[in-house]
């Protein structure tokens, strides 16, 4: 039984042509300049457009085999200050799509390969939100389908890594009736994000337990029905980054294994709790973006309540280096390696249907990413994955990647 990272996919011309579809038929919006700035500088509507496709090989695990992945996301912002005067506010849409044929049912690991990867195929409207900056304090509040992952559980220089554990914990992305609110469905939620100082932060959200968008075969599920995931998170950055996090679901949820008198699972707690660190090392100066390192290590971890998922807990480790090369600013190399700890009542389960694991599963990654035109990145990877079953004929998986990670934006 295979449990993959709740953290897509239609054929390449039509991606191209949603995304050339978009950006002509959405219409100019009047301009609004706020004092002393040209309307020109002022735009209304951002859109933009990213197509990832992944060529993943398979040289050992379960089978072998060479397969695709691909995923187009459109993201649209609303500026509502500029277009009505709302101060401080933005309305944000992202549809996903793509095809793919999951390599990471060839490669046979728990945690996942690529984190690209789903196991339905759709289009879906992934985020939708309306967020709020208060311009006499230090405050955002947003509102809606939001992406779990991108303010919580999350450092930037793990970004670059292919294997989904670097995304989030495999503690975290496991819980809940059918997965949090991340890739590659998100839930309505309630989230707030506060900065004490420039060098200190708070996020707290409340998030439907079940996730569900517009385009899923569900559709949207009713609020609340299976409770709600709270989850909070407070970091310092004044050096690069170190963060604590906690989250608890407010309805328990059913017991891996332990039953009641009925022969009904037993409710429990499901909660956890995770940190972050990330140190960047110098400066690269030929970098486009200011004040980007030229290296930066980063270590993860979290645990869960071991009763309700898969796994009690796990680490990430590893490092970015930007720069790599003179004269190619935007060439990027990331080394990493994730490890997973698999509960005691999950292994028990495995064994009664036949699949003996282990109590880890562990993996290395070693990726390299350089962008060779203005709208092109290639990268390539390569992972090795110690797999947890405990069989005579199971083979550790080794995956090789290509990636294509095609961009394009405009401003109105």
């Amino acid at each position: 039984m295979q449990y993959p990272p709740a953290n897509a996919r239609t054929s390449p011309a039509l991606r191209r042509c949603i995304l050339l579809l978009a950006a002509s038929i959405l219409p100019a919006a009047p301009l609004r300049a706020e004092d002393g700035e040209d309307a020109d500088d002022a735009p209304v509507v951002t859109l933009e457009g990213e197509y990832v496709l992944g060529i993943v090989g398979v040289a050992q695990g379960e089978r072998t085999g060479v397969r695709h992945v691909d995923l187009l996301t459109l993201t649209g912002t609303l500026d509502l200050e500029a277009a009505a005067g709302w101060q401080g506010t933005e309305l944000v849409g992202e549809v996903i799509a793509g095809t793919g044929r999951e390599p990471n049912m060839l490669a046979g690991t728990l945690q996942g390969i690529d984190n690209a990867e789903v196991a339905k195929n759709r289009v879906k409207l992934y985020q939708f939100y309306l967020a709020k900056q208060f311009a006499d304090a230090p405050i955002r509040l947003a509102a809606g389908f939001i992406d779990l992952n991108a303010e919580f559980y999350s450092n930037e220089a793990a970004g670059l890594l292919m294997a989904p554990a670097f995304g989030i914990g495999s503690e975290l992305a496991a819980t809940g009736p059918n997965g949090p609110a991340i890739f590659p469905s998100t839930a309505l939620t309630l989230m707030v994000h506060a900065e004490p100082s420039p060098t200190t932060y708070t996020s707290l959200a409340l998030v439907n337990a079940e996730s569900g968008v517009l385009g899923d075969a569900g559709g949207i599920p009713a609020m609340l029905r299976e409770g709600a995931l709270v989850i909070g998170e407070a970091g310092l950055t004044s050096f690069g980054k170190l963060a604590l996090g906690a989250w608890t679901y407010t309805r328990r949820q059913d017991d891996l294994r332990l039953i009641d008198a009925s022969g009904d699972p037993l409710r429990q707690r499901a909660a956890g709790a995770y940190m972050l660190l990330e140190v960047p090392f110098g400066i690269n100066a030929a970098a486009a973006e200011p004040d980007t390192p030229a290296a930066s290590l980063f270590l993860r971890a979290g645990i869960s309540d071991g009763n309700t998922t898969p796994y009690s807990g796990g680490w990430q480790a590893g490092v970015l280096v930007n720069g790599v090369f003179a004269g190619r600013p935007d060439s990027q190399l990331s080394l990493g390696v994730n490890q997973a700890f698999l509960t005691d009542r999950f292994r028990l389960n495995e064994a009664d249907a036949g699949t003996p694991r282990g109590r880890t599963e562990t993996g290395f990654e070693i990726t390299f990413a350089d962008r060779v035109a203005p709208w092109l990145t290639l990268q390539f990877d390569s992972q090795y994955v110690s797999r947890s079953e405990q069989r005579p004929d199971t083979r550790d998986a080794v995956i090789v990647a290509l990636r294509f990670i095609l961009s394009a934006g405009t401003q109105r």
